[in-house]
């Protein structure tokens, strides 16, 4: 099989197209043919070791001390059950899947094993496959920290920090479907779209900060690690909560604590990458109340430039790359997306 390796950090120049066995599964294994996977920021934090200030060094000690321990990227793909080890029930050659190998990586190939019992759920029959391997990241990630963690209710005023990428989109769209008032915050050329994803209002950064506005927000979000706790808290209200889904060390260490001394919260920590939050929000895209939004869709032989298009900073939702023949290789796919909301 062909995959994209790297043995050393950096640039999306350090990624590797080579041939590789292709793996065999075990007795409790599946064996899946990759039709489509993503770049996501898990795969940019891995690949170019860019950490908050202050954890390098854990940074280190996660993805590997002196080279990737994981020379294979890839956090999320949909594809097809090629084999199916002697054990397995759940699954059969043929079968339609997305997969979740998160923090394991391994996508960004033509083929990956997991178990049957990891992060693998059937595909709706209506979801292509380029939408499908969108799903897992960002909804999880979102679903985790607005529901599992953030406890978010109806009425609820949130305002959710990058509401354009991918896991910024996939909040707005939840927070609206589970009743609350949304406010999303981005930049000029993208607040058509998160007016589109659902948002009762949106906030251009800049032009205007929203933590100079008062304490209006029940749950502030930040996806992209730019509101920091300090300016934060201005704008929540007594008991009010911060999910901190991307930020610095000191809040990362400390912001639990000095939120509760104002008598707030900071709420931060890791997503939750089970099977069973996947399997709720594929269930919410196949029943129209998720929508994963596709900035560009590149072909496997333009992975470097995938990885380059997010290195960028600016992509809008998620960037997909297809393997095999993509109808859409290279294309602008977010306009067709929005048509879906």
């Amino acid at each position: 099989m062909y995959a994209y390796t790297y043995t050393r950090y950096g640039n999306p120049d350090v990624l590797n197209h080579v041939e590789l066995p292709t793996p065999t599964p075990k007795a409790n294994d599946v064996l899946i043919r990759i039709c489509a996977t993503t770049v996501s920021a898990g795969d940019w934090r891995a690949r170019s070791l860019t950490m908050p200030a202050g954890l390098g060094l854990i940074g280190r000690l996660v993805f590997g001390i002196t080279r990737p321990r994981k020379p294979i990227l890839g956090t999320e793909l949909s594809g097809v059950i090629q084999e199916v080890g002697a054990n397995v029930t759940m699954f059969h050659r043929g079968d339609a899947v997305i997969g979740f190998p998160g923090a394991r990586f391994g996508a960004h190939a033509e083929y990956i094993v997991m178990p049957e019992t990891g992060k693998i759920v059937h595909k709706p029959d209506a979801l292509r496959f380029e939408d499908a391997a969108a799903i897992p990241f960002g909804a999880t990630t979102a679903y985790d920290f607005l529901v599992n963690k953030g406890k978010l209710s109806a009425g609820e005023r949130v305002l959710i920090n990058g509401a354009s990428g991918s896991v910024g989109s996939a909040c707005v769209q939840m927070a609206k479907h589970f009743g609350a008032d949304v406010t999303g915050v981005c930049s000029t050329t993208n607040i058509d779209l998160v007016r589109a994803l659902g948002a009762d209002r949106v906030i251009d950064y800049t032009t205007t900060d929203f933590t100079t506005q008062g304490p209006q927000y029940d749950m502030v979000v930040d996806t992209v690690g730019s509101a920091p706790w300090v300016r934060t808290q201005q704008a929540l209200v007594p008991q009010g909560r911060m999910l901190l889904i991307a930020g610095s060390t000191s809040d990362m260490i400390l912001g639990a604590l000095r939120a509760r001394l104002k008598g707030k919260r900071l709420i931060g920590g890791v997503a939750s990458e089970s099977v069973e939050v996947l399997r709720k929000v594929v269930q919410m895209t196949a029943d129209g109340h998720f929508h994963p939004i596709i900035d560009r869709c590149f072909d496997f032989s333009q992975m470097i430039a995938a990885h380059a298009h997010v290195d960028t900073g600016h992509k809008k939702g998620n960037v997909v790359v297809t393997l095999g023949s993509p109808n859409n290789t290279g294309k602008d796919l977010h306009s067709a997306a929005l048509t879906h909301l």
